[in-house]
């Protein structure tokens, strides 16, 4: 029976919150307008950097599979490129160079036609633009090569400065392992 006052002031401390929490807000319009404005203003913002960002791998997806080679201007120099997975290609590349040395060259080195892709998919969040594709080219042998991206995107001043990707890396490997590379 002790107990039973405290609760009845609890309950009476509580209801007191809840109405006074409300009239505390209708008292302070000038704070609520503030911060609507403030996330307008933030969000129109993001949204032209989202815009900005997409448009941005969208034109460099054209251009690649127009056949041009696009990665030299889409991706920052200091660029931190993650494959995603298990294999000798899968880690962190930290900077375009090694990226392209280490992981890219070794697959694109062995294939008679440039990869084409065929875009399904592109999102924009803020600096991040995550896009959904697949790849598809001849091998120096002869053979097809097909694979299935995504690849997550933080872009900075219209750069790609870091990366992570997920594919296949089994087809990928296969191409590397079964294939002599072109004579440039």
């Amino acid at each position: 029976m002790t107990n039973l006052p405290a609760y009845h002031q609890v309950a009476r401390a509580s209801r007191a919150a809840l109405i006074t929490l409300p009239l505390l807000s209708l008292s302070l319009p000038g704070a609520a307008i503030a911060n609507t404005a403030g996330t307008q203003v933030q969000s129109a913002e993001s949204a032209a950097i989202e815009q900005r960002n997409k448009a941005i791998v969208e034109a460099a997806f054209e251009k690649w599979r127009g056949g041009t080679y696009v990665f030299g201007e889409l991706l920052a120099p200091d660029v931190i490129w993650t494959i995603h997975g298990s294999g000798p290609v899968a880690g962190t590349y930290r900077n375009q160079k090694d990226f392209i040395e280490q992981a890219s060259r070794p697959l694109t080195s062995r294939l008679a036609t440039p990869i084409a892709p065929e875009v399904h998919n592109i999102f924009a969040d803020g600096d991040t633009v995550i896009i959904r594709f697949d790849g598809r080219a001849t091998t120096t042998s002869g053979a097809p090569y097909r694979n299935q991206f995504v690849w997550i995107l933080k872009m900075k001043n219209g750069l790609v400065v870091s990366a992570e990707a997920f594919l296949d890396l089994v087809a990928y490997q296969q191409v590397v392992d079964n294939n002599a590379p072109r004579s440039e």
